[in-house]
């Protein structure tokens, strides 16, 4: 008797990838999804500035609109928003790319990341990174049938990654290094001495660096290191960026990726099948974002130089101790005086004192011990955080 497929049957099979089932789901979207949900909740967990879209951003895109740009693109985006950015990059960092062929527009940084990985991966191929790191980079690598290889950081190293550190783990399937400085979830900056170390050793060993540097813009009283900038590197450099963060545009959903032509095509022939192309609307905002708006992205990171800085004292005041971050909008403390996890801290912390963050282990083996703190609110939201995670820390410190 042949086997029925309806009813009960079907629902016996498994549809779900093995590799998609193995991925585990966002920790961050989890603390998200359960403050949705709850009143009274100050969430110091998902990484999104407090501020709105700067008036001048909005309006340029209301004008387009208004004119009936409501089209597709190239591929690979307008070309005067190609043109900005080669602008951009040439008189920030020093290194120049062609607008035809070195430029890709994408859906936020998240679709290069997805983009860059299918255009290099083969099965089995290796990337090396930080740990921790961005929750999504091991899932990218592993969608993209790649094995993602997570090199341990501490506090006691600034979290940053060494050259060294890589080196002992490149194997014959090593691919490419994956970076991201200023680091999410730690706030980390790498210096132009330890990312020269690094350029040197992927010349050295033929492989490529994926550099997500979307906080770029986001540093105190230090200077970002563009990676591609590096001697030797912007050929072997996949640099992905874009306007959530620095711009407050995180819905608008704009970022780009710049590399050399050979890589820029692959990762273009992908989105044809897929996206097709970033919303016009989101580039003509970006188009005046780099025309005009150097001084408010100024005015909103010394806004958050002062935030930084209350936060971090006001965490060390409380008891837990904490790494100073450099760049991006996010510290790293450490709850370890609690003992316990980071997702029990969070989930506590949360139902006790409704004060949302994420907990460290969502980044990775190493984040364990650590919950991240995003300081992209307002001055009063972090100070009264501040107070109910005194409470809370208190009720829970470990007496032995």
């Amino acid at each position: 008797m042949s086997k029925s497929i309806s009813g009960h049957a079907r629902l016996s099979y498994n549809f779900i990838s093995e590799k998609v089932s193995s991925i585990p789901p966002s920790g961050i979207r989890k603390f998200f999804d359960l403050i949705s949900s709850m009143e009274g909740v100050i969430s110091l967990g998902v990484g999104e500035p407090d501020f709105v879209t700067p008036l001048n951003i909005r309006e340029a895109a209301i004008c387009s609109l208004e004119k009936g740009y409501t089209v597709y693109t190239s591929d690979n985006g307008l070309p005067e928003l190609r043109a900005e950015l080669a602008k951009y990059l040439e008189s920030r960092y020093g290194v120049s790319y062609t607008i035809d062929n070195e430029l890709l527009i994408t859906v936020g940084v998240s679709e290069g990341l997805d983009l860059a990985m299918r255009a290099i991966l083969d099965p089995g191929d290796e990337v090396i990174m930080p740990d921790p790191c961005y929750v999504a980079y091991p899932a990218c690598v592993s969608l993209a049938g790649g094995a993602p290889i997570q090199v341990p950081t501490s506090e006691e190293d600034g979290f940053n990654i060494t050259a060294q550190d890589i080196e002992r783990r490149i194997t014959r399937r090593t691919k490419a290094i994956l970076i991201n400085y200023p680091c999410n979830p730690t706030g980390a900056v790498l210096s132009k001495e330890q990312s020269g170390r690094i350029a040197e050793l992927a010349n050295r060993h033929n492989l490529l660096v994926i550099s997500d540097e979307v906080y770029g813009q986001l540093v105190y009283g230090v200077e970002h290191t563009c990676f591609a900038s590096l001697p030797g590197m912007k050929e072997r450099t996949v640099l992905l960026d874009g306007f959530s963060k620095a711009y407050a545009m995180t819905g608008w959903r704009i970022g780009y990726a710049a590399s050399s032509q050979e890589i820029i095509e692959a990762m273009t022939k992908i989105r044809q099948y897929t996206t097709m192309c970033a919303p016009i609307t989101s580039q003509i905002a970006a188009i005046e974002a780099l025309k005009r708006g150097d001084s408010v992205v100024k005015a909103m990171v010394n806004e958050y130089d002062q935030r930084r800085r209350f936060m971090v004292r006001g965490l060390r005041d409380i008891g837990l101790s904490c790494f100073e971050p450099r760049g991006a909008f996010y510290v790293f403390p450490s709850i370890k005086v609690t003992g316990m996890t980071s997702e029990e801290f969070a989930e506590k912390l949360l139902v006790e004192e409704k004060v949302a963050v994420v907990p460290g282990s969502a980044f990775g083996h190493c984040g364990e011990g650590h919950i991240r703190c995003c300081y992209a609110a307002s001055l009063s939201e972090i100070e009264e955080a501040i107070k109910r995670m005194g409470r809370f820390v208190k009720r829970h410190r470990r007496t032995t």
